[in-house]
């Protein structure tokens, strides 16, 4: 019985992950915002609720079910890599205007 017990997700956890993570795909423009209902982007927003998540995985580490674990780092990693791709969208367009030429 315990070993099963270990290996679900704590459904308090569950929802904490989840809110970070929610508000963190609407900061990077994922998701409509649901206060408002508009895509917005906030990259210094999504970054830090990123870190949160961070934290709370290392404050975590080895108190979590394998299942919690892995949907933690499961997160945060897909998280981390739509960060990175809205980042270089950013990059690009300043490189793409910092190229052109004025008239």
């Amino acid at each position: 019985m315990l070993e099963q017990n270990n290996q679900e997700v704590n459904p308090h956890f569950f929802n904490v992950v989840t809110m970070f993570a929610s508000s963190a795909w609407c900061q990077l423009g994922k998701i409509q915002n649901p206060t408002n209902g508009k895509v917005e982007k906030d990259l210094k927003g999504a970054q830090f609720t990123i870190d949160m998540l961070l934290m709370l995985r290392d404050k975590t580490r080895n108190n979590l079910t394998k299942k919690e674990e892995e949907m933690l780092v499961s997160m945060i990693s897909n998280l981390q890599m739509n960060y990175a791709d809205e980042i270089s969208k950013v990059d690009s367009k300043i490189d793409t205007n910092s190229l052109e030429k004025p008239n």
